[in-house]
């Protein structure tokens, strides 16, 4: 990629040399004499970097660098002084300049002073696009999901996300807790803050208090230097505490009190440090009657519950289900460079009839599977693992309605036939081909 610079200069002599300097190093150069010519190229151009004197005729540089900031404030200025005009250099600086350099110029020292700009653009520029991927990696559309409770939940997240009110996610596992409130941190005005995700059941009781507090050198045996908590990092952003129902009841107390005064202490110190964050909690837990049973502090509930969404679980939403594995199919077979994938009407029905104890975690896995160890183009259910295949849903509405023996061979013949080959099917219902082709006469049961 071309890198661009524009010397602002009225000694001619100067302005000649620094642009060798730079032509030579493989930059495109424009050169002029005067801060009026130099906003009109500003205006028209965007430069990596403009070197300009300070004391020009005419307009300055300094007011020269503020209007050109006004047109683009990411613009990256290094300002050339002489050693008299130190106090104008500083305030260059105030005005947003990168650097400054003293006359003479050094060539090593203008060059090493253009390189290191040069790689914070490129970070700042990094950081940027980092960000705006971020953004659409968890706006609203990444909410899979047509289905009434789905379009409820994204309607109150827009409301909401703004506030710095706590949020309480409820939901089963694998309902997608993390991502709603991942959602929610990157749809609020803290979206270019921290997004700090705990797992409150993954760290041991031990090192609770150091991991999200911190602590000071010498605070403990190991404690060799000073250490930031997790919940510091997240400082101006959001901390999401998963699994908050796990948290020992010592340790509530503790994390109440960061909740109500923003404030944290570190293992070992004496002082306490200001914190601005947003707390979004989740469970798949009972809460209320985890207060009830005393597992749970009420006045810690109270707090973190200010807010409350409940992310339903798969089998209540099952009209988004056809959604999410279009949306899946597609992602795997990007991934791991397979062709597009069809899935089959038969192998559709068992996933939608599926009752997916795993959410939307388990039907990851599943397609994740399926796209691999399909060869062609169509998924089908000889793709899925045992439990789907044999229709867990099936065994269960069975059970439900007290079927005899005879009447659940019969409805599992009728349901099963066009999806297993004869000899699967026997082998499910644990009888030989000859045994069922008995009942299917006995029970006037056709062959497809």
């Amino acid at each position: 990629m071309s890198k661009t610079i524009l010397i602002v200069e009225d000694e001619e002599t100067l302005r000649e040399s620094i642009k060798r300097i730079f032509l030579k190093e493989g930059y495109i150069v424009d050169s002029v004499g005067s801060a009026e010519k130099a906003l009109e190229l500003a205006e028209d151009n965007l430069y990596d970097i403009i070197i300009t004197d300070i004391i020009l005729p005419g307009m300055d540089g300094l007011e020269m660098l503020e209007r050109v900031k006004e047109i683009n404030p990411e613009q990256i200025f290094i300002v050339i002084t002489a050693y008299a005009s130190i106090d104008t250099a500083v305030k260059a600086l105030r005005l947003g300049a990168y650097d400054y350099i003293m006359k003479p110029i050094i060539h090593e020292e203008i060059k090493q002073v253009v390189r290191n700009a040069m790689t914070e653009k490129a970070l700042k520029t990094e950081n940027r696009l980092l960000k705006q991927e971020l953004s659409r990696k968890y706006d609203f559309s990444r909410v899979i999901g047509e289905s009434k409770q789905i379009k409820a939940i994204l309607e109150e997240i827009k409301k909401v996300a703004d506030s710095k009110s706590n949020i309480l996610i409820l939901g089963e596992t694998g309902t997608g807790k993390e991502l709603f409130a991942r959602v929610i941190h990157h749809n609020s005005s803290r979206a270019d803050m921290p997004f700090v995700p705990i797992n409150c059941s993954a760290i041991p009781e031990n090192l609770l208090e150091s991991e999200l507090f911190g602590h000071i050198k010498g605070a403990f045996t190991g404690a060799v230097s000073n250490k930031k908590g997790l919940i510091e990092e997240a400082d101006g952003g959001t901390v999401f505490l998963d699994e908050i129902g796990d948290l020992p009841p010592a340790f509530q107390v503790k994390l109440l009190r960061v909740l109500e005064d923003q404030m944290i202490r570190p293992v070992g110190s004496t002082k306490f440090r200001e914190v601005d964050i947003r707390f979004i909690t989740a469970t798949n837990k009972n809460l209320s009657e985890a207060v009830r049973d005393g597992h749970f502090r009420e006045d810690l509930y109270y707090r973190i519950n200010v807010i409350t969404l409940e992310i339903p679980p798969l089998r209540e939403r099952k009209e988004d289900i056809p959604l999410l594995i279009e949306y899946y199919l597609n992602k795997y077979t990007k991934d791991f460079g397979k062709e597009d994938k069809v899935i089959t009407p038969d192998a559709l029905s068992l996933l939608i009839g599926y009752r997916w104890p795993g959410n939307i975690r388990e039907l990851q896995n599943v397609l994740e599977r399926a796209v691999l160890i399909s060869d062609g183009k169509y998924i089908k259910p000889e793709h899925f693992p045992e439990n789907i295949r044999m229709g867990e849903t099936f065994l269960e509405d069975s059970l439900k309605k007290g079927l005899s023996i005879e009447e659940y061979t019969r409805a599992f013949i009728l349901k099963y036939q066009h999806i297993y080959s004869e000899q699967e099917l026997a082998d499910r219902l644990g009888i030989t081909r000859k045994t069922l082709w008995e009942k299917r006469k006995k029970l006037g049961i056709k062959k497809p």
